[in-house]
């Protein structure tokens, strides 16, 4: 993919109560009675959620085929009766949709579409191709499915139309200032294993005037160090405004370290001179999983006293 012309960029009309949701599968199988769960969850919030039977389907580890998954992605873009479209998953499999799609069906009918992990494909796919902002945040049968899986305040912010006040990384997180600065861009990023696979491909993430946001779960620090630098020789983290890591949840040598991740990253990170903030809660997370709005200009400000990732710009399209 050239990252010589950007495509213009698309916002989806805006998520409210009373709308239709499209629920899709696009790559591991899930657990049933979570999704039931997340269903419930999601009609408490004021949502009417819709799904085809066949998102129950199996194949190996996948929610079915990747033909019937590419299907059941494209037809709830297309449909009229469905505002926006939650993910029930991650796991792995979204990979084997990208060439599958047709990407000018979704970009004719741009729609909230919500997820985050194996995800990160088909996220970074869409904005990079055509310009759709996208969200990273909590899906049906894993953070719905639980009782303090939702961050409510940051999903109706970014979904709902509003301009955030800002995220408040100390609010009541364990957030640390890694390296203090300030910087504006476009936010952008997802699960950093992902964001490594798309290199060498046709689908490969482009990062230059980002704000980049890197999460994953249960990876060693030597392998996070092994991505991190990946990335640095693939040249994509030149052209980056400021980077924000997430909660980075399990991400530890068993049987304990004595130096921390924080550390870890920053002999990558630190000589490129631009703010960088760890303990984002979005994604993988320990709780109340945060939607971050992913192509929308955002204002990252580090000190050793608070950190804030505000948008500068609504991440969804007013409908009249």
């Amino acid at each position: 993919m050239s990252a010589a012309r950007k495509p213009e960029r698309v916002k989806p009309p805006a998520l409210r109560s009373g709308d239709r949701v499209g629920l899709v599968a696009p790559a591991s199988s899930f657990n049933r009675a979570d999704f039931v769960m997340g269903c419930d969850a999601l009609r408490g919030m004021g949502y009417d959620p819709v799904f085809s039977e066949s998102i129950f389907d199996r194949d190996l580890y996948f929610a079915g085929s990747a033909k019937r998954r590419a299907h059941e992605l494209e037809e709830m873009f297309v449909r009229d009766d469905v505002t926006g479209i939650i993910c029930a998953r991650g796991g792995y499999g979204s990979n084997y949709l990208l060439p599958l799609l047709d990407i000018k069906k979704i970009a004719v009918h741009p729609k909230v579409f919500v997820g985050y992990s194996d995800l990160t494909n088909l996220m970074t796919y869409f904005y990079d191709a055509v310009g759709l902002v996208t969200f990273h945040g909590p899906m049906v049968a894993k953070d719905f499915a639980k009782g303090d899986g939702v961050d409510i305040a940051s999903w109706e912010a970014a979904l709902g139309g509003s301009v955030a006040p800002g995220l408040n990384f100390f609010g009541d997180s364990e957030a640390k200032a890694l390296v203090e600065g300030a910087a504006e861009g476009v936010l952008y990023g997802g699960c950093l294993s992902m964001l490594v696979a798309s290199l060498g491909t046709p689908y490969e993430i482009q990062t230059e005037g980002t704000i980049l946001f890197i999460e994953d779960i249960a990876t060693k620090p030597y392998q996070i160090d092994r991505m991190l630098m990946q990335l640095t020789f693939a040249g994509k983290l030149l052209g980056v405004r400021g980077i924000v890591f997430g909660e980075m949840l399990d991400c530890a040598q068993p049987g304990g370290q004595r130096y921390t991740l924080e550390e870890v990253v920053l002999r990558v990170v630190s000589d490129l001179k631009i703010p960088v903030a760890y303990g984002l809660r979005s994604g993988h997370v320990s709780r109340a999983n945060i939607t971050l709005p992913l192509g929308v200009n955002t204002r990252l400000r580090v000190t050793s006293s608070s950190i804030t990732l505000e948008m500068l710009e609504s991440a969804t399209a007013t409908v009249s």
